[in-house]
């Protein structure tokens, strides 16, 4: 089989190989890549690891859907011929995270690879409604959405704010749309917020045009404010302090703007405002998406989609900030 790695940080490091392709020991299941979705992290991992130690040579990628090749003694949650998603916390089943994780892609191997060995607890049956090129897109982009506002509580007449257009940005608005919510897209390209308009978003923002979207956020929404931000830009939040209703909610997501955040402290303590920390989401999140996908018929948008052998030209295709999701057609 082929399979993509790194002998050192570097993506001019990155090579395609063939190996022999794995066997499935008790409890695992082989699974046969069908496609493989990038995220941002994917680019930070491949430069110079996110600080983590990997064991080079290492293969990057997180999010696949597949179907299972074999399966090994005892395997119960599957059959050959099913089709699967990896999950992105493998051991996260539900509730808060306990103790240290390790996620594919960084500091476990990842699944840019023909085949891979995953054990059965490690997967989730993928959605019958979409084809592995979309369904691949779910277990990190589409579970952070989720996890983000879903899960914190997102009710129908709410409004939600989310910045840019990629892959978690659009994921939040259809998501917020399909709950019964109101969305305000922000973005400093006018052509993307166009689009986004297309996809149910109800308004669209200039990052960049002042006094500042988020005053602009509050006007309108009469005087208001937004009950949920998805903060991908994470940096200076005084934009999204400004723009939260009484009781609103941030999901700190991103770290495009850098690792550290800062937020005016009055607005958010007299808006009695949560920052909840987002961190992809666990299996059960991530069951439950698949099943909201199925009954709602979500469609993920797919800026673009590459053949196995493109990984350069679709890592530099994610350098220009795609309107949704880069992917990696495998089988």
């Amino acid at each position: 089989m082929k399979r993509w790695q790194m002998a050192r940080f570097g993506r001019d490091s990155l090579s395609l190989v063939e190996v022999a392709v794995p066997r499935p020991g008790p409890g695992e299941i082989l699974v046969r890549v069908g496609a493989v979705s990038l995220n941002y992290r994917d680019r930070l991992v491949a430069e110079d690891g996110m600080g983590m130690a990997l064991q080079f040579p290492f293969t990057p990628g997180s999010d696949m859907a597949g179907t299972v090749a074999e399966a090994g003694e005892g395997v119960t949650r599957f059959a050959v011929g099913d089709r699967v998603l990896g999950t992105f916390w493998p051991g996260w089943i539900d509730g808060l995270a306990a103790g240290p994780r390790a996620a594919l892609g960084g500091p476990r191997p990842g699944v840019l690879a023909e085949y891979l060995v995953l054990p059965q607890d490690w997967a989730v049956a993928a959605p019958r409604s979409l084809v592995d090129a979309a369904a691949s897109t779910l277990p990190c982009a589409g579970l952070t959405a989720w996890t983000g506002l879903v899960e914190g509580g997102l009710r129908a007449g709410e409004t939600v704010v989310v910045q840019g257009t990629g892959g978690v940005a659009l994921f939040g608005l259809q998501l917020a749309r399909a709950q019964g919510a109101e969305t305000i897209v922000v973005s400093g390209d006018p052509a993307k917020l166009e689009r986004a308009k297309t996809l149910g978003a109800a308004h669209g923002l200039d990052r960049r045009a002042a006094p500042g979207w988020g005053r602009a956020v509050r006007d309108l929404t009469g005087g208001r404010g937004a009950d949920h931000v998805l903060e991908l830009a994470g940096g200076d939040m005084a934009q999204t302090a400004e723009a939260l209703a009484q009781g609103g909610r941030v999901a700190l997501i991103g770290l495009l703007d850098g690792l550290g955040f800062s937020a005016p402290t009055i607005p958010v303590m007299m808006k009695q405002a949560v920052i909840r920390g987002i961190s992809v989401g666990h299996r059960r999140g991530l069951e439950d998406l698949v099943r909201a996908v199925d009954l709602t018929g979500l469609e993920p948008v797919i800026g673009a989609e590459y053949g196995f052998a493109e990984l350069p030209a679709a890592l530099d295709h994610l350098d220009r900030g795609p309107f949704g999701k880069i992917v990696l057609r495998v089988g």
